[in-house]
């Protein structure tokens, strides 16, 4: 397999824009069928048992993620750069193997005490089971990770629909022969393992004891990475786990993971974009392309900020959102939708601000800002928690996502030079504010809902046009690659 090539007629800014845009319709298939899963569980399971289930999946999450964030950009970055990927293609799946398994049977023996750390008895079981998960979940991640070093999309897009497709009918299929809260641990399983098949038909690293040499290269580039990842990922799904711990009914985990579940649609931005900015920006800097690195730089940093209003307009419709895909038994979700939401936007440019400071050589100023991100998030969840229950932990996220996202892009700005456009600023919170209002003063039950979002949003776009914030010409050019195919090689 060849990797696509950016040739010299293809800027590396459109080259990143495309690859995004790929991989983002991959994992952009997690929404409906995320959706649907989740409303699933919801409404079969009940908030209790739903709350069971969000707790297991939130520690298994962080588990499998904390692994995949020791290797994922070394496994790009190294693989895209070799001339025959196969031998450090299978030092990565080799080493993920190991780590991955290894991690599976510590919680396999773990379940009962952390089960009765959180004071959730009915945790253990779904957590041992769930063990199996994480070797099977961690390989289909480390090859897809190869394939984006390879630059094949469409087969990493195939990979990512496998998954989303087989998740929700496993899961229905098991629930509905009565397993409960089993058989969506069971359905989330398969689904990893669909997932690695598929992967395995286009790439196929060799599972052998790889050489102490590539595990040394590999782990070179993967050590100064680790403890920013790590933070980051513990900070992802510690608000749940400090909710859980610090007394909250499993009810109340089970409304704060249906708000979470909600507000995951920036997190793909993440994952879509994150890497090849690191990938396309390290690029322009070898090649001393420096004015190319601020201006890929700052359109990155603009491309978040035109989230915010879809953001606001999601936040204003939180109650119908939620009575709609939930139901009434999760009500009190809807409070925490906002918070959860505006921090996963700040959390989009916390990934691209720190893509920004690894590609320009300031790994250590990256770490420093976001290492002790944990840290702070649990002494506010601890101050807060007790006294604003669930409420407390969506606003002590949203506050550390939002300070992080500050510090780091001042920090860019110091070392890359680097802002985002001040007048983007200015649109994106006139927009955010009007549609937000729009969103609460426009009732909508049921169905209905979603022709407001519908509405809503091509507001928000006539309005991104009408102030400049987007421009014709950068529709224009998403249109014609739209009909060109998208997906295709």
């Amino acid at each position: 397999m060849v990797p696509e090539p950016t040739t010299p007629e293809t800027p590396p800014s459109r080259h990143l824009l495309i690859g995004g845009v790929r991989v983002f319709l991959a994992e952009s298939l997690l929404i409906p069928t995320g959706l649907l899963t989740a409303a699933y569980l919801g409404r079969r399971l009940g908030p209790e048992s739903y709350g069971v289930f969000a707790v297991a999946t939130a520690i298994v999450a962080w588990i499998e993620w904390s692994l995949m964030a020791l290797f994922s950009r070394a496994s790009v970055r190294l693989v895209a750069d070799s001339e025959d990927w196969r031998p450090i293609g299978g030092a990565v799946v080799s080493a993920q193997a190991v780590l991955a398994i290894a991690a599976a049977l510590l919680l396999g023996l773990l379940a009962g005490p952390v089960a009765k750390l959180l004071d959730t008895p009915a945790l253990a079981g779904p957590l041992r089971l769930f063990a199996a998960d994480i070797p099977l979940f961690c390989l289909a991640q480390a090859h897809r990770n190869i394939m984006i070093g390879l630059g094949d999309f469409s087969e990493r897009a195939l990979a990512a629909a496998a998954r989303w497709v087989s998740r929700l009918m496993l899961v229905v299929i098991f629930v509905e022969m009565g397993l409960s809260i089993n058989g969506a641990v069971l359905g989330s399983t398969g689904a990893s393992l669909i997932e690695l098949l598929v992967c395995r038909l286009f790439v196929r690293p060799a599972f052998s004891l790889p050489s102490t040499m590539l595990i040394r290269k590999l782990w070179s580039y993967a050590a100064p990475l680790l403890v920013s990842a790590l933070a980051l990922r513990l900070y992802d799904k510690l608000d749940l786990i400090a909710l859980t711990a610090l007394g909250g009914s499993p009810e109340q985990a089970g409304h704060y993971g249906a708000a979470q579940n909600l507000a995951i649609l920036p997190s793909l931005f993440t994952l879509s974009f994150s890497p090849l900015l690191l990938s396309t920006l390290t690029r322009a800097y070898r090649e001393k392309r420096n004015e190319k690195a601020v201006r890929i730089g700052r359109d990155a940093m603009r491309g978040v900020l035109l989230l915010v209003p879809f953001a606001a307009l999601v936040a204003g419709s939180a109650r119908e959102i939620i009575t709609l895909v939930f139901g009434p038994a999760f009500g009190p979700a809807a409070p925490l939708l906002a918070p959860l939401l505006f921090a996963a936007v700040a959390l989009v440019l916390v990934s691209v601000t720190t893509a920004m400071l690894i590609a320009a050589g300031h790994t250590g100023l990256s770490l420093a800002l976001t290492g002790p991100l944990p840290l702070v998030a649990t002494v506010g969840y601890v101050i807060l928690i007790p006294r604003a229950g669930p409420q407390g932990a969506a606003l002590v996220t949203l506050a550390g996502a939002i300070l992080s996202a500050v510090a780091l892009a001042i920090a860019v700005h110091r070392v890359c030079r680097v802002l985002p456009p001040a007048a983007t600023v200015v649109q994106s919170g006139i927009l955010s504010a009007a549609v937000y209002t729009a969103a609460v003063f426009w009732p909508a039950g049921g169905v209905l809902v979603v022709l407001k979002l519908a509405a809503l949003g091509a507001g928000i776009v006539i309005g991104f046009l009408f102030t400049g914030a987007l421009t014709t010409a950068e529709l224009t050019t998403a249109s014609s690659w739209w009909r060109r195919g998208g997906l295709r090689r």
